[in-house]
């Protein structure tokens, strides 16, 4: 009986994914001179094609120039080249994958080294205990700011489609801008924008409306949204319920679901969980499955999938497509040896670390190690240790904040 795995999808839009496996998006920060993709990332997604998945999300793209979540990030705006994205989006599709494109606005959640804008629903600075002050002080947006933001995407989603993607992802997770909004914690305004839900999830369905009457039909349009942010009082699964049925009809095709943010960095792993989401892998199961029993919309689960089987049981669960980031980074051709051998799997050491906003760090700069190498031809290398690894991301972070810096300021404000 072959696996629930390799069966096709249909969609909404009428694409039809040829599995329900999905790279997820990872933030590669390997971005060209320009902010622009260029060879390396033309390279590592072309080894993602071939291995095998259905689906593949670029990491985040940015909408705004001014607002990136690294200085190595990719922008497409409307002065963007385009050359450089159709590359992209062909390297991607050279293996019969579907491509989508992750779009997003970093908020608050940029360094405060970084040019530019830190922009956020409310003044509120990232808390992640000693370390805040290494994260910008926002300011809070006005009524202009908000309006421009919502455009942004939607030309953002129209320059995608216009170099050959086959759809888009909102990201409004991870405690980005739109999951800004979304948060009780993170978003204290008193406008229409703020206070109960319905208001504090008018950004992102502006934004969903306006990118779908900017792109066709057959255009794909997904969300990533968090199951739970895992902060007391935050963000939670009711939250996520009720924006998955807000969703419903703006014609989305897929809600992915995820989960924590900066403050609780749950996407590395490093939530609070019960034994038996542990024990799985799949990090955030059990609240996307019960979200997954009333959804109207599919759902993508992302989140700590290492192994087949346990890829199985996130089907069994209701799940409609399973994401995978990490596993995809080590062994690009997982899906396919999958297909031969159901054992096969990606072992990662443990990250011993504390403090889980350095852990956080040093875990995800393990994972944009084996993205480099891939990009540069190279085989992936699991076992070089976290702080090895974020201690090559500080040097190549340095490099890239100048490199960007100086791209800014040629290029003039656009605020």
């Amino acid at each position: 009986m072959p696996s629930p795995i390799y069966t096709p999808l249909a969609l909404r839009s009428g694409a039809v994914l040829p599995n329900r496996l999905a790279k997820a998006a990872m933030e590669e920060n390997m971005s060209a001179p320009g902010q622009l993709p260029g060879e390396e990332l033309f390279s590592l997604y072309r080894r993602w094609s071939a291995g095998g998945v259905g689906l593949i999300i670029t990491g985040n793209v940015m909408v705004h120039a001014e607002a990136l979540t690294g200085p190595a990030g990719v922008v497409l705006d409307a002065s963007s080249p385009i050359e450089p994205f159709q590359e992209w989006a062909k390297a991607a599709k050279s293996g019969g994958a579907q491509v989508w494109m992750q779009i997003n606005h970093p908020g608050r959640q940029v360094m405060a080294d970084m040019p530019g804008v830190a922009w956020a629903p409310s003044a509120i600075r990232v808390d992640i205990g000693k370390n805040s002050k290494r994260l910008a002080q926002p300011t809070e947006m006005t009524a202009d700011q908000i309006e421009a933001t919502v455009a942004r995407f939607a030309t953002t989603a129209r320059r995608a489609e216009a170099a050959g993607f086959d759809g888009v992802e909102i990201h409004a997770a991870h405690g980005y801008l739109l999951s800004q909004f979304l948060s009780p914690l993170a978003n204290q305004r008193t406008d229409q924008w703020g206070g109960p839900l319905e208001n504090r999830a008018r950004l992102l369905l502006d934004i969903t409306r306006a990118i779908r009457a900017s792109v066709g039909e057959t255009f794909a349009v997904a969300v990533k949204l968090n199951s739970a942010d895992f902060q007391r009082g935050g963000f939670d699964a009711d939250d996520a319920k009720k924006v998955i049925e807000l969703l419903a009809p703006l014609g989305v095709d897929v809600v992915e679901l995820s989960g924590g943010s900066y403050e609780s960095p749950a996407m590395s792993g490093r939530a609070a969980a019960d034994e038996r989401t542990l024990a799985r892998e799949a990090y955030f199961l059990t609240l996307a499955s019960d979200l997954a029993q009333s959804s109207p919309l599919p759902i993508m689960l992302t989140g700590g999938i290492l192994r087949r089987p346990v890829a199985e049981e996130v089907l069994a669960d209701g799940i409609d497509l399973v994401g995978m980031g990490t596993a995809l980074a080590v062994d690009p051709d997982l899906p396919n040896t999958w297909r031969r051998d159901a054992e096969a799997a990606v072992v990662l050491k443990p990250i011993k670390i504390k403090d889980k906003a350095i852990a956080s760090a040093a875990g995800m700069a393990r994972v944009r190690y084996q993205l480099r190498r891939l990009g540069t031809g190279r085989r992936t290398r699991p076992s070089v240790h976290p702080i090895g690894a974020y201690a090559r991301e500080m040097l190549h972070r340095r490099g890239a904040l100048r490199q960007y810096a100086a791209w800014l300021a040629a290029r003039g404000a656009d605020r």
